[in-house]
């Protein structure tokens, strides 16, 4: 009979969750050392930020009309009476923390790194991506030059190619500011009420509520209807197309191969000017591994001083995935097998846990048995392990003082005087 029959389903983990085992937190975390890595070479300190933040604060950043907010949102009242919600995004938590905490007084640009941040939106499990999922992002303060946001989108591709993720394509675009993008909107929202009839009714609400969501929609229809829609780029201010046009020439300059994607806009209404992304060709179409852009605006709606900022956010569930389905992956995985099996024969298991506290003391993965085994079956457990060493305290070399060690490849054996074990099988391994 299994668990689950016994115990009753209501114990099983949650749609749209996931448990990560040992054999995947081993991948988890090498790919948690790349992102350290790439963070510190870059000039990225990390911030920890609650998950559980008012609501106000998303319905203020993502904004009112955004899907985050309308429909995704895990908000609920708690027993002080206030609304609140498991973060949907890390990029307000971070710009709130900024403000609260004084840090844009600092000397800036302030730079900003956030690891295995769990982000919950309730939404339709989609590939890579769980109700329950897992971010990398960086935060970017106080820096208005586009070399900021070619930082990052260098960071980001040379992060991604180290990983081992093939068959990507950068795609840039300007969603323009709040200057020019009010003429955009009015053209588009025309441009939508003419085909009214025959978008989605998701569609037809955004028309009302905030025409651009539409370039993002999914619908077959949808995009066919919108195939001839107004762009963004048509509309840019003088300052906004300097901006974009600077930014594809630092890109160039590097030679980062990008595509202009007039179809970006992101899934949030925070964005200004860049936005970016990161996609990945499937047998079941294209994914997007990693997104983000500027959001110049987004300090001083929080109630701060105008301080502009550029981020990005990249899903680890995602990344995981596609570097298994792709079987390119590069990460090195660190080896958590024991070094030295401590195995105890007869009675002198408090010898053998002795030497077992001074071998890790020494800094050598180590174990033992805690089931009262034989000295067979301990033997068989070590090899499960898949240890190099098997260090056997007990018998006739406990008199003498000395430690049996076998190799558990070329089945070798020598005799160590007990006291210097630690040490001589350090060297040895």
């Amino acid at each position: 009979m299994e668990w689950d029959e016994v115990n009753g389903m209501q114990l099983k983990v949650l749609k749209g969750m996931k448990d990560v085992l040992p054999v995947e937190s081993a991948l988890w975390r090498a790919l948690e050392r790349e992102m350290r890595d790439a963070a510190r070479i870059n000039g990225y300190h990390e911030i920890r930020t609650p998950v559980v933040e008012h609501t106000e604060l998303f319905a203020r950043s993502a904004g009112q009309s955004s899907d985050v907010v309308r429909k995704e949102m895990y908000t609920f009242e708690d027993k002080g009476g206030r609304s609140v919600t498991l973060k949907p995004e890390s990029t307000a938590g971070v710009v709130r923390a900024f403000l609260e905490s004084g840090l844009y007084a600092q000397t800036l640009p302030l730079k900003l790194y956030y690891l295995n941040a769990p982000h919950f939106r309730y939404e339709a499990p989609q590939s890579g991506r769980l109700r329950e999922h897992h971010q990398f992002g960086m935060e970017c303060f106080g820096a208005s030059q586009p070399s900021a946001d070619a930082e990052l989108i260098v960071l980001v591709l040379q992060l991604l190619e180290r990983f081992g993720l093939g068959n990507l394509s950068v795609r840039v675009n300007s969603i323009g500011c709040p200057h020019c993008r009010p003429a955009y909107q009015q053209a588009f929202r025309a441009y939508l009420n003419a085909r009214r009839d025959r978008l989605c009714r998701a569609c037809q609400e955004r028309a009302d509520i905030n025409p651009m969501r539409a370039l993002d929609c999914k619908e077959p229809g949808c995009q066919r209807e919108l195939a001839d829609a107004p762009v963004m780029l048509e509309y840019l201010c003088d300052d906004c197309r300097a901006h974009f046009e600077r930014l594809k020439a630092y890109l160039d300059a590097v030679g980062v191969p990008y595509a202009v994607d007039a179809r970006i806009v992101r899934g949030l209404d925070y964005y200004t000017k860049t936005v970016f992304e990161f996609v990945t060709g499937t047998p079941t179409g294209e994914l997007t591994v990693c997104g983000g852009g500027r959001y110049d605006g987004l300090v001083e709606e929080l109630g701060g001083p105008a301080i502009p900022a550029v981020g990005f956010g990249m899903g680890i569930e995602r990344v995981l995935m596609l570097l298994q389905a792709q079987g390119s992956g590069k990460l090195t995985v660190e080896d958590e097998r024991p070094q030295v099996f401590v195995a105890c024969l007869g009675d002198a298991s408090l010898e053998a846990f002795s030497l077992l506290q001074a071998l890790r003391a020494a800094g050598i993965r180590a174990d033992m048995d805690h089931q009262g085994r034989s000295l067979k079956a301990q033997f068989k457990y070590a090899d499960k392990l898949g240890t190099a060493l098997v260090a056997i305290v007990g018998g006739d070399e406990l008199a003498r003082g000395t430690v049996k060690v076998r190799d558990m490849a070329s089945r070798e054996e020598w005799e160590l005087p007990l006291a210097e074990a630690p040490a001589a099988l350090l060297a040895r391994l």
